[in-house]
């Protein structure tokens, strides 16, 4: 039998040969059927994983007449520390080359029997033995890793991720280092990230307009103050989103909040508190424990808030007979607190299959308050008429909500060749009751009240949402990678506003001016997309089809709405071109879509806020958007990048909000309400550049500029488009190395004259009533600028503690100042929302972990504690 099978393969072998042999008589390359593989442990024979293992090809070369090592294949072990190479050439001498921070690197001859390799020579006078059968599957047994005492005592202060690294397809910021965001939410490390803007009342904008946001590559139902900023470790910026990724949410791109994780062998957490100006506190902790086949991770979190905004509204109604002028002041208070708490476990099943499932729970309990004082005058009549009302709103919100997350990952013996399933569930429950007292003076302020309205909403809902995906890689060849997934994200609500009045002390309800609807909309997805390169010529070509549908029922007048949206192609094209010198310049073109939303839909008004009165437009259709971006990096010596971008966008039948003017069921008289229309379509162009800068051992800044013009045709509208206008917008941010283990952070931005933003969203603007209407008006806003300061100081042994002292807003000037107008009015606000806040955080670090946490920073990473031992 072993005759028969060593006959075979020599048979093998030597068609194989004749069949490659050209009509010159040359030999071909033999054929690539070697496999090795082998175990990497440590001195008590643990398996050591994210280990660096390269196998390295003896070629000559032509140019400097020598021969060299060529990389031929490379690898990082997984958690049993395995690793294993195939499709290798059995002709010519190969070399192992292990390398991990904290051992001692090894290399390793490889070589197989027809070589007459250094290690397969045979005895002295004896003959070359014919090959075997298994002699192409080599097994290398355990290596063997020796600790190394010097690079120990030095990794603990070398390791630092960089700032920015950028991909084909999207920008990561390391955020770890920003010391003015601790304590904060995901609002406040987003006011630090290059391309992102944040408004007073919280609004994020990429390029000047609304991006979807994401939590570990998914969408989430969390809003940015929900998510604390000690748990981030960077956000991804993907301004011009492949077919990887969801087609909806319009032109503006995606932020990806990436969550630290616990790489480390053994346990490890933080403990953190802190307190704001107002007395707001915000405390955590984290704990993970890493051994063998298991990751187990929990963290839990509380913030409160207390904040204030102060606010002044003058606007001249030019509807009216005569005229009316408006003067408003408002003072807002938003307290609440928001806790949330996660527990996952992930399975090393092998070196190939791992699983993973995380819970989660969250629950806000939130009761803001104001005060609006609203003084009316009559202009231009004989007898001018004036009142004055003030009015108090007290509100109750509560939210729980809960999740799960489960995943699987398998590795295919082929390299570069994985399967991964996602499935993500959650729910939640709201509950909020508002209650609204005007009183209104007989005098102006400081006279008599002569009269008193009261208005209570009580209201309740919930939330569904199921996102199942599964994507698949094949490393085709060594420079082309196929992907290809399918998606279906499902979701449910329910929503019921019950709005009621007072006649004395008895309330009554108000049909006419209550919103009780369930709706349900699902989105279906399939992408493929091709990556490869050429030389140093870089693509990404893919396509995404998506279709869509919705449906829902205002449950009270039993009226059924619905829509299916039929499939929708969205090419995605990347091209990159790197040139000597570490340069690259890249270019994209992709197509994306915004369906409108079953709010902005239904033909149903909504008088639940009197200052505030919606309405959905049915004739609504999506928008769609294409967008073209071109970008050039060069990295320089001494850790210095520079990043210039040129973007042009143009959204066809854009989404926005438009004032019309109505019958108010509650007052009895005629108002404005706000609803949304299809525009003709918005251009934006721009250009943006960044640069981060290492200038000094202690001292590193990174900048950012985003100069752009953006111009919105509503001429199907209004009859009058607004003008375009150029606008630029700034950040700066700089970390200081300070002696005694001080550090300082300092920030500032600064926002030009700029158009009013573009809203698509379906719950508004934000900001307080009155104040809602104006992206569909013409106007400004004015230019401002903020000024941020943070201090640090680390203390005890490896640095475990950390006390850090923010200062957010020096000068006050971070306010919203702006001007708009339309054929119903002209109006002016100014607001200013939490100045000068002065935060104060502590922080712990501990834990215990074998050698092998130290082995990730070899390969350029580290994570957030990894200075402890």
């Amino acid at each position: 039998m072993k005759f028969s099978l060593l006959f075979f393969v020599c048979i093998f072998l030597a068609a194989t040969t004749f069949s490659q042999m050209p009509e010159n008589g040359r030999m071909q390359a033999a054929p690539n059927i070697g496999h090795i593989y082998g175990k990497l442990v440590d001195s008590a024979n643990k398996p050591l994983s994210d280990v660096s293992v390269l196998l390295m090809q003896t070629k000559f070369d032509s140019l400097s007449k020598k021969r060299k090592d060529i990389l031929l294949k490379g690898l990082t072990t997984k958690a049993a520390g395995e690793f294993s190479f195939e499709e290798l050439p059995v002709m010519g001498n190969l070399k192992l080359k292990i390398s991990a921070t904290g051992y001692k690197p090894v290399e390793q001859n490889v070589s197989f029997p027809m070589n007459g390799g250094p290690g397969n020579k045979p005895a002295d006078g004896q003959p070359q033995a014919m090959p075997s059968a298994n002699s192409f599957d080599k097994d290398l047994g355990n290596i063997k890793l020796n600790e190394d005492a010097k690079q120990l005592q030095t990794v603990t202060v070398t390791a630092t991720k960089a700032t920015l690294k950028m991909d084909i397809d999207k920008k990561t910021y390391n955020v770890e280092k920003d010391i003015v965001n601790a304590g904060g939410t995901a609002l406040d490390v987003m006011k630090n990230v290059p391309s992102v803007n944040v408004d007073i009342d919280g609004n994020v904008t990429l390029r000047n307009a609304a991006p979807l946001i994401y939590v570990d590559g998914r969408p989430t139902t969390l809003t940015l103050d929900q998510i604390p900023a000690d748990a981030i470790e960077s956000v991804e910026v993907i301004t011009n989103p492949s077919a990887k990724y969801d087609a909806s949410g319009g032109g503006a791109g995606i932020l990806n909040i990436v969550l630290k994780k616990n790489k480390k062998t053994g346990y490890n957490g933080n403990l953190r508190a802190g307190v704001d100006k107002y007395g707001a506190v915000n405390g955590g902790g984290d704990f993970s424990v890493r051994q063998g086949k298991f990751n187990v991770s929990a963290s839990a979190m509380i913030n409160q808030m207390n904040g204030k905004t102060n606010g002044v509204t003058d606007r001249l109604s030019l509807t009216d007979t005569p005229q009316t002028s408006i003067h408003q002041t408002d003072y807002d208070r938003n307290k609440g607190q928001f806790m949330f708490a996660r527990f996952g476990v992930d399975y090393f099943i092998s070196n190939r299959n791992t699983i993973s499932l995380t819970g989660f729970k969250v629950h806000g309990e939130f009761k803001p308050t104001s005060v609006l004082n609203i003084t009316n005058d009559s202009l231009y009549n004989t007898g001018t008429v004036s009142d004055y009302s003030e009015r108090y709103t007290n509100t109750n919100r509560i939210f729980n909500g809960q999740g799960l997350q489960f995943g699987f990952k398998h590795l295919f013996p082929k390299q570069g060749e994985e399967l991964t399933v996602d499935a993500n569930y959650f729910e939640g429950k709201n509950s909020n009751n508002s209650f609204y007292t005007t009183d209104y003076y007989t005098n102006g302020a400081g006279s008599s009240i002569g009269g008193v309205g009261q208005q209570k909403i009580i209201g309740y809902g919930s939330d569904k949402n199921f996102v199942i995906q599964t994507d698949y890689v094949n490393q085709i060849s060594g420079l082309v990678k196929l992907e290809t997934g399918l998606r279906a994200a499902l979701r449910s609500r329910i929503t019921n506003d019950n709005n009621y009045l007072y006649t004395g002390d008895s309330a009554y309800l108000v049909p006419a001016a209550s919103t009780n609807y369930t709706n349900s909309d699902n989105v279906y997805a399939a992408y493929v997309s091709l990556t490869g390169s050429v030389k140093s010529f870089g693509y990404k070509i893919g396509l995404r089809a998506e279709s869509s549908n919705y449906s829902g029922e205002l449950t009270d007048l039993k009226t059924k709405y619905g829509n299916t949206y039929p499939i929708s192609l969205f090419p995605s094209i990347f091209l990159s071109q790197k040139f000597a010198g570490n340069s690259e310049v890249q270019f994209s073109v992709t197509r994306r879509i915004n369906r409108p939303n079953f709010f902005q839909l239904i033909p149903y008004t909504d008088y639940s806020d009197s200052l505030n009165i919606t309405r959905g437009n049915p004739a609504l259709v999506p928008e769609f958007t294409t967008s073209y971006e071109a970008s050039y990096i060069k990295t320089f010596g001494g850790n210095n990048t520079f990043l210039a971008s040129l973007y042009y966008k143009q959204t066809n039948n854009l989404i926005t909000r438009f004032l019309d003017t109505g019958y108010n069921a509650v007052s009895g008289k005629q108002d404005y309400i706000n609803t949304y229309v299809n525009a003709n379509n918005s251009k934006t162009i721009g250009a943006e550049f960044t640069s981060q800068n290492t200038l000094t051992k202690w001292l590193d800044i990174s900048t950012n500029i985003n100069i752009y013009n953006s111009k919105i045709n509503t001429d199907n509208v209004i009859g009058t488009s607004q003008d375009a206008l150029w606008s630029w917008f700034g950040k700066f941010n700089g970390n200081f190395k300070l002696p005694a283990k001080f550090t300082m952070q300092l920030t500032a931005t600064y926002q030009s004259k700029t158009n009013l933003p573009v809203n698509s969203g379906g719950g508004g603007m934000g900001g307080p009533p009155n104040m809602q209407s104006q992206s569909s008006s013409q106007g400004y806003i004015k230019s401002f600028y903020g000024v941020d300061i943070a201090v640090k100081k680390t203390f005890l042994k490896n640095d475990a503690a950390a006390v850090s002292l923010s200062f957010g807003d020096i000068f006050r000037t971070r306010r919203s100042d702006q001007f708009s107008y339309s054929t119903f009015f002209t109006q002016e606000y100014d607001r200013l929302r939490d100045p000068q806040m002065v935060r104060l955080n502590f922080s712990y670090r501990f834990g215990k972990m074998d050698i092998n946490l130290f082995k990730r920073k070899s390969q350029g990473t580290s994570d957030n504690s990894s200075d402890m031992q």
